[in-house]
C-alpha cells in the first residue's frame, strides 16, 4: 500500500513539474481514467517528458484540456495527490479569473465540444448506479435459469423480488437524477431541477386531460427533462437579475416553477416525447433492418467518435432505449470497438521488440478486457497508427455480428468488454461471448497483416 502511495505521489509530482508548476495550472480534474489539466501557457508544458513518465499510458488534447491517461482508479488518486501538492490549505487551484478565461476560450474555440461535454457531465456521475443496476439485473437473469441456478427462483421468490427492487431503483428515479444533475451543469438550482423532473414524472398527470388528450407521466424521458431543466435554469437566472433582492428569494422559485412547469406540460414534454420516440424507433429500425452493415459502421466508427468527443452525444440515446424498450441493442455493438483494441494490442505485443511498449501493453490489457480501453487506445494503437485502424476494422467485424444476432443488454452505459456479458438479455449471452472472441481475433489478424513501424527504445 505504501509503495503504491509513493508511486502515486511521485507521478503526481512529475506531472506537476511537466505542466509548468502550480502557477501554470488553471484547472485540474479527473474522470475515470484520465488526469485532466488546463494551463495558462501551453509553451511551458514538457509533453515529451510527460508522455514517457512511468504510469502515463497515453495523452490526448481536447479543446484547451490536456488529458493524461493513467488508468481506472489511479486517476482520482493522482489528482488528489497533485491537489495536496498544489494547495495544502485546501484552497482551490483555479481562481475566478482563470476559470472565466478558460470557459471563454473553450466556448469560442470548440462550442460543439463544450455542449457535448455538458451533456456528458449530466450523465457521467450516474455511471456507478448504472453499473450496479445492470449487474444486479444480470444476476437476476442468471438466477431465473433452472439450468444454472436450479430452483432458487421458485424457492426464494422474495430474494429475487428484493434484487429486482435494488436493480430497478435507478430507472425508477432516473428522471429525477438527470434533472438534479442537469440543473447543476446548466447553472441553476439543483433542487428545482429535481422538482421539474418530478413534475414531468408524476403519476397524477395520468388523471388530467389537456386539449382532449390524457397526459402521460414520464413522456419524453430524459430528453424532455433536459429541455425543461435548461429552460428552468435560463428563466431562474433572468429572474434573479430582474427581481428586487428583497423578494427575489421568494418570487423567483415560485415564478420559475409556475412558468416552466406550464410550458413543460403544454410544449416541451410533448416535444421531448416526439424526439425520444423518434430516437428509440429510429435506432431500433436501423439496427433491425440494417443488420451486418449498420453494425459494422457503428462499431467501426465509434472510436474515431471517441477521439473527437462526439460519442458523448450518444449517452441520452442509450438511456432512451432502456426507458422505451427495457433493453439496449446499441451498447453491445459499440462495445466491440474496444474489444478490437484488445486483439490489436496482442498483435503489437507479439511483434514489437520495444520493451517499454511491451510493458505498457501488459499493464493495459487486463483493464482493456474488462472494458476500459483508453490505455490501449492512447498508449498503444493510436500512437502507432495502423494498429488503430486494424482495431477499428476488427471492431467492425464484431459489431456486424452482434447487430445481426440482435444482441441487447439491460444496461444503459458504463460497462463494456467481458463484464457486459453479465447484463446481456437471456438467450443471447453465448452469442455476445462468441462475438467478443471473433472481434479479438479479427483485430489481431488485421493488425498483424497491416503491421506497424516498431518504435525505437
Amino acid at each position: 500500500m505504501a509503495m503504491a502511495m509513493d508511486k502515486t505521489h511521485l507521478l503526481a509530482s512529475k506531472i506537476l513539474q511537466g505542466v509548468g508548476g502550480e502557477g501554470n495550472i488553471s484547472k485540474l480534474e479527473n474522470c475515470m481514467t484520465r488526469v485532466r489539466v488546463e494551463v495558462h501557457d501551453d509553451g511551458r508544458l514538457d509533453l515529451t517528458s510527460l508522455k514517457t513518465l512511468e504510469g502515463i499510458k497515453g495523452y490526448l488534447k481536447q479543446g484547451e484540456q490536456h488529458q493524461f491517461i493513467v488508468g481506472p482508479g489511479a486517476a482520482a488518486k493522482v489528482v488528489d495527490a497533485m491537489r495536496a501538492l498544489l494547495s495544502p490549505a485546501g484552497e482551490p487551484v483555479q481562481n475566478d479569473i482563470a476559470r472565466n478565461k478558460a470557459t471563454a476560450k473553450a466556448k469560442y474555440s470548440a462550442p460543439m465540444s463544450g455542449a457535448l461535454r455538458k451533456l456528458a457531465d449530466v450523465f457521467i456521475p450516474l455511471i456507478p448506479a448504472f453499473i450496479a443496476s445492470g449487474l444486479i439485473m444480470g444476476i437476476i437473469n442468471l438466477l431465473k435459469r433452472p439450468d444454472i441456478a436450479g430452483s432458487i427462483a421458485t424457492d426464494y421468490p422474495n430474494v429475487l423480488g428484493l434484487l429486482a427492487i435494488f436493480g430497478g431503483a435507478v430507472f425508477a428515479i432516473m428522471n429525477i437524477l438527470v434533472g438534479v444533475n442537469a440543473a447543476r451543469v446548466f447553472g441553476g438550482s439543483q433542487a428545482m431541477g429535481g422538482v421539474m423532473a418530478g413534475i414531468l414524472s408524476s403519476p397524477a398527470l395520468a388523471q388530467i386531460t389537456l386539449f382532449g388528450e390524457t397526459l402521460q407521466p414520464g413522456r419524453g424521458g430524459v430528453i424532455a427533462v433536459l429541455l425543461v431543466v435548461a429552460l428552468m435554469c435560463w428563466l431562474e437566472k433572468r429572474l434573479r437579475n430582474l427581481l428586487p433582492e428583497s423578494v427575489e428569494l421568494i418570487l423567483n422559485p415560485l415564478m420559475t416553477t409556475l412558468i416552466t412547469a406550464t410550458l413543460a406540460i403544454v410544449i416541451l414534454q410533448p416535444l421531448g416525447g416526439i424526439i425520444s420516440d423518434g430516437i428509440a424507433h429510429g435506432v431500433n429500425i436501423a439496427i433491425d433492418k440494417g443488420g451486418l452493415l449498420v453494425g459494422a459502421v457503428l462499431a467501426g466508427a465509434f472510436l474515431p467518435l471517441v477521439l473527437s468527443g462526439l460519442h458523448q452525444g450518444l449517452v441520452p440515446i442509450h438511456v432512451e432505449l432502456i426507458q422505451a424498450h427495457g433493453s439496449n441493442p446499441l451498447l453491445p455493438i459499440l462495445a466491440m470497438a474496444g474489444v478490437g483494441q484488445v486483439g490489436a494490442a496482442i498483435a503489437v505485443y507479439m511483434k514489437t521488440r520495444n520493451k517499454r511498449l511491451k510493458k505498457v501493453i501488459k499493464g493495459a490489457l487486463p483493464v482493456g478486457i474488462l472494458g476500459i480501453g483508453e490505455p490501449l487506445i492512447f498508449g498503444v494503437t493510436l500512437p502507432l497508427g495502423r494498429p488503430f485502424i486494424g482495431a477499428c476494422l476488427g471492431g467492425a467485424v464484431g459489431g456486424a455480428l452482434i447487430c445481426y444476432w440482435k444482441v441487447a443488454t439491460v444496461i444503459t452505459f458504463g460497462i463494456s468488454g467481458l463484464p457486459l456479458a453479465l447484463t446481456i438479455i437471456s438467450g443471447k449471452v453465448m452469442l455476445y461471448l462468441a462475438g467478443l472472441v471473433i472481434t479479438v481475433l479479427a483485430g489481431f489478424i488485421f493488425t498483424w497483416l497491416m503491421g506497424f513501424n516498431d518504435p525505437e527504445e
